[in-house]
């Protein structure tokens, strides 16, 4: 384990999380950053052998979920893992701060990738360990060894080859738009709760009817059905890198004091830096709630705002208990309070919770917050110290009228689709929900580095981030990656298999029992004939790392070797994913 010092310059054991960090606290502008020694492993609490970001990809489940879509395990091409342990690290520190404020003696902070990636996984392992099936879990692989390209999900090829995202955020944009398009109703029809649902299984199986019936129809067509049916289509961008440059998030001062405290004894402890701060969180799906996730995990009180009936996400399979898992994963432990926007007594309730907050949270489509008169302007007299943060989809990255800011659409229109593929594959988005996790998590870290300009200077201020801002964090060269190495299939699972296989190929022959000179299919088969656990000592005798990969979430919740980074009751869920001392 290494201490990681910015500025310092000191080795570090994840030097793109070390360099995320970096970046982030650089953003923050605060000279104190400097005073808290922070930590960044791989594996931290956890006792699986982990040493580079595949490792940690194959055993924490994100080739798992990321090869959903294909049928097997498929390795991520950038360094996402890393990254998310970077904001992390950005994260603690910042908290760390916080916590001195309130009197707590906080000198370090500890996180790992390894951990990062369990955070990452929340919802698909709350879904996986939950009582209901969850059908995503634990697929069988569809493509036998997986000597191919895999499969990418949901993306389509225009008849001029133009390939491109879609999304309809309800059914009656969908059948619309295929009807646009001339599609077969009874296809359109069957298609639907796959697409709907891609973003809770990152899987996406569509009657081929469809993708021919967008085969047959230019690109322009296509856009032109969109358009009229209200859905939203971006082209797939090749080049991996972002179109234009952007801050992870923003800050913008407010121009008058408003007092770093609301009167609430700030009683941090070591476990708990944000203890007595108070968050107001009105946000759905993933993102919003994402942000607020990891403010109450650091120790805040968060309050969520939801409509009359509660949030429609709390109903949806799998259940656990009498929520839905995924829903649970991120806002388990929050505070709920109901309330209709849309009349004057709601509104009024909403600045009367401001009013006793430290952060409000949103991550409503963009003029939302003007129409409701519920925008940070209009929230400052409640609560002059205000932290006032609003989580998009575009932030001005596509003008003032973006299309509808979803994952998977800023993965392509990013360049994180072309760069989390190598370049033997077609370029096309995860069906992982990459940008929606990391979007709430840099979300946070904009809130924390909020909270502490307001102690430096007394004023609140609004913080303005995006899935798309979120998606350029992500480290990627100027071209696309070059062919990963995929798991090497075995007789009962797979293996990831580190860069000694592919540098030295006679290595992993001879480990395998095989002759140097033995061919990819030769070595291929030969892996099949016998289990995981009988070919790793040969492996690690022969020097080639070697992983085996997570196939099923729900089998790695009853590993013993995660129990000290999981917590299990009716699913699990990650801890939180820092140590302070």
């Amino acid at each position: 384990m290494t201490l990681c010092v910015p500025r310092a310059g000191a080795p570090a054991t994840a030097p793109v999380a070390v360099g995320v960090a970096a970046h982030l606290l650089d953003l923050v502008g605060d000279p104190a950053t400097a005073s808290v020694g922070w930590e960044i492993d791989w594996q931290g609490p956890l006792t699986v052998p982990l040493a580079d970001e595949r490792a940690v990809q194959a055993a924490c489940g994100i080739m798992h979920v990321h090869g959903r879509a294909a049928g097997r395990p498929v390795p991520l091409a950038v360094d996402y893992a890393s990254t998310v342990a970077g904001v992390l690290a950005a994260q603690g520190v910042c908290a760390a701060l916080l916590a001195r404020a309130a009197g707590a003696d906080v000198t370090r902070v500890r996180t790992s990738v390894g951990q990062a990636a369990l955070l990452a996984l929340a919802q698909y392992l709350a879904a996986a360990t939950a009582d209901g099936d969850d059908p995503g879990d634990g697929l069988p692989s569809r493509a036998g060894a997986g000597g191919g390209p895999p499969s990418t999900g949901c993306l389509f090829v225009s008849a001029d080859g133009v390939r491109f995202e879609l999304e309809a955020l309800d059914a009656e944009r969908w059948l619309d738009f295929w009807q646009l398009l001339g599609a077969d109703r009874a296809a359109t029809g069957r298609g639907w709760r796959s697409f709907q649902q891609r973003f809770a299984t990152a899987t996406c199986s569509l009657p081929p009817a469809l993708s021919a019936t967008v085969r047959r129809a230019t690109f322009t067509a296509v856009r032109s059905a969109a358009d009229r049916s209200g859905a939203a289509v971006l082209p797939v961008r090749d080049n991996p890198v972002p179109p234009t440059v952007t801050s992870p998030w923003t800050l913008t001062p407010f121009s008058g004091p408003g007092g770093t405290t609301i009167g609430r004894p700030r009683t941090s402890t070591d476990g708990a830096p944000l203890r007595g701060l108070r968050v107001v969180e009105s946000a759905r799906r993933v993102q919003g709630p994402m942000a607020g996730h990891v403010l109450r995990l650091l120790g805040a009180d968060v309050v969520r705002v939801e409509p009359p009936g509660g949030d429609p996400m709390r109903g949806i399979p799998p259940m656990a208990g009498t929520t839905s898992a995924r829903f649970s994963a991120l806002n388990a432990g929050k505070a709920v309070t109901e309330i209709d926007f849309t009349t004057d007594a709601g509104r009024q309730a909403v600045r009367e919770l401001v009013s006793e907050a430290d952060v409000f949270l949103h991550n409503w489509a963009p003029g939302k917050a003007a129409r409701l008169g519920l925008d940070a302007d209009d929230l400052r007299p409640a609560r002059p110290g205000l932290v006032y943060a609003w989580a998009s989809g575009w932030g001005d990255a596509l003008g003032p009228e973006p299309p509808v800011g979803t994952d998977y659409l800023v993965q392509a229109h990013s360049g994180l689709a072309a760069a989390v593929r190598p370049v033997d594959e077609p370029p096309a988005p995860s069906l992982m929900t990459l940008t929606d996790v990391l979007g709430g998590l840099v979300c946070a870290h904009g809130v924390l580095a909020a909270l502490l300009a307001r102690l430096r200077t007394g004023r609140g201020g609004r913080v303005d981030s995006s899935l798309y801002s979120a998606a350029t964090l992500v480290p990627r060269g100027p071209g696309r990656p070059v062919a990963t190495d995929r798991p090497l299939r075995t007789r009962d699972g797979y293996i990831a298999l580190g860069s000694q296989a592919r540098e030295r190929p006679g290595l992993l022959a001879r480990a395998l029992g095989l002759g140097a000179s033995a061919g990819a299919d030769t070595i291929a088969s030969r892996a099949r004939t016998r289990p995981t656990t009988d070919w790793l000592p040969g492996l690690a005798a022969a020097g080639v790392a070697a992983t085996p990969v997570c196939t099923s979430l729900a089998d790695l919740a009853r590993d013993p070797r995660f129990a000290p980074a999981l917590v299990v009751g009716d699913h699990a869920a990650p801890r939180a994913p820092w140590e302070f001392s």
